[in-house]
């Protein structure tokens, strides 16, 4: 048995692993509530709908109450890869699930965002164990924890810059809410909802030390009460202006070095390369920027992470698989030069990219440069990151003379002798058997498809 390492905090029970197969244990304090999820029918509608991870009762462990079979979720993402859109759909779901669960007789006790994970483009809430009975009059005991978690952020990506919400990584517990509201613009008070949720929020939370549940002492909160709070904190969300996605990259595809002919053929030789590779249960699309071809992969039914360090290019990417309904591509945010670490207690809650799932395939296009020349990666440094994360590996060389090149080169000194069609070949064939390379029609640029040792 291998405990998750970012599930020992809850009395109620701890999620494992055998091999590939995940399971819940339900401890027996946690059985009262875990019928009243079933005998309710709060979990039925959930699961019915898809905002609920379903599961099935496995063989149950000793001292456990029951032991679960979740279904498994292709690729745990947390809120820190995640575009303001994604940011924004998980707090909602999160407050759709309150909203229900209290018509049921029921709560949530925890709103952390790393509850909540993203099959494709949808979100889907993951802790089977969260809910709990509502004893009436009770406040929300999550509130203060839903406004660290979703709003507090949400807010400051708004309101300032979509990077803001990687602040996640340092704030595992949710962003501090004294901090959120020094951050926030003035204007922000005159938002009603802000105004009470965060600014008014974090001063009456001064003097606590738990900055996880507000401390609301004996008040008593009546059932309509506490739909009118998610009511107002559902308006709060959805009245938050995605930033603008205007940056560096997401208009990458309609300023580049490709020729109309050239753009086409390079899509068809990478959809060749996918199939020679063979069909896999997770692609990896590494500076994917809008996803043109992290699409050719996932509807090739290949689970595909689109990967990019670009929050506008991701939020393209978002919005797309959204108006598609796209349920096999994921967009995140994600810096393969300052990657997401491993981090929380013992360095093991929340996992590096490498340690969540194995890619049967790499896609690396119009990326090599970008780490060579942009981040100072030499060659063969590249070469040893790609031999780790790699089975299969689509990458695609820009030479010197490539006008994206010459950009990169045009204000630094270049001291980058090892960047070179040549080198590039001598040294992924010290780890990579070269099983076909395509030149693109009208362009210096070749892709290669390469198999690791």
């Amino acid at each position: 048995m291998d405990v998750n390492g970012s599930s020992f905090r809850d009395p109620s029970g701890f999620v494992y692993s055998e091999g590939n197969d995940i399971f819940r244990q339900v401890n027996q304090s946690y059985a009262g509530n875990y019928e009243m999820l079933l005998s309710s029918g709060l979990y039925a509608q959930l699961t019915d709908e898809k905002l609920l991870a379903s599961h099935t009762v496995a063989e149950t462990m000793p001292g456990a109450y029951k032991t679960l079979k979740p279904e498994k979720i292709p690729f745990i993402s947390y809120p820190y890869e995640w575009c303001f859109e994604q940011y924004r759909a998980a707090a909602l779901l999160t407050l759709d699930i309150q909203k229900r669960a209290l018509e049921k007789g029921m709560s949530l006790k925890d709103a952390s965002a790393y509850n909540v994970q993203f099959t494709g483009y949808s979100p889907v809430f993951i802790d089977t164990l969260s809910f709990e009975k509502h004893i009436p009059g009770r406040p929300w005991v999550a509130y203060g924890q839903f406004c660290s978690h979703f709003l507090a952020p949400l807010a400051l990506m708004s309101y300032k810059d979509s990077r803001l919400g990687k602040m996640a990584v340092e704030y595992a517990d949710g962003i501090p809410l004294d901090l959120a509201a020094k951050m926030l613009p003035v204007s922000s008070r005159l938002n009603p909802v802000i105004l009470a949720h965060i600014h008014m929020h974090a001063a009456s939370r001064v003097s606590h030390a738990d900055n996880r549940k507000v401390n609301l002492g004996g008040m008593k909160v009546s059932k309509f009460g506490l739909l009118a709070l998610i009511d107002s904190l559902e308006s709060a969300v959805r009245g938050l202006k995605p930033p603008p996605v205007s940056t560096q990259w997401n208009d990458y595809y309609v300023d580049n070095n490709y020729s109309k002919e050239g753009f086409e053929d390079k899509k068809k030789t990478v959809s060749e390369m996918l199939d020679m590779a063979g069909r896999q249960e997770l692609v990896w699309d590494l500076g994917a920027n809008t996803g043109i071809f992290s699409r050719i992969a996932s509807q090739k039914n290949n689970y595909t992470v689109a990967f990019d360090s670009d929050y506008g290019a991701a939020a393209k990417n978002y919005a797309q698989a959204v108006s598609e309904k796209e349920t096999n591509l994921l967009p995140l945010v994600y810096d393969l030069t300052n990657p997401s670490p491993d981090i929380g207690w013992d360095n093991n809650e929340r996992m590096r990219a490498a340690r969540r799932g194995t890619a049967g395939c790499v896609m690396a296009l119009a990326l090599i440069h970008h780490l060579c020349i942009a981040a100072n990666i030499p060659m063969e440094k590249a070469v040893s990151f790609f031999a780790r994360i790699a089975k299969n590996l689509i990458i695609e060389f820009v030479p010197r003379e490539d006008s994206q090149v010459k950009r990169l080169l045009f204000s630094r000194e270049d001291i980058f002798t090892g960047y070179s069609g040549e080198n590039f070949i001598r040294e992924f064939e010290k780890k990579f058997e070269i099983i076909k390379q395509e030149k693109i029609a009208g362009s210096g640029r070749v892709i290669y498809l390469m198999r690791g040792e």
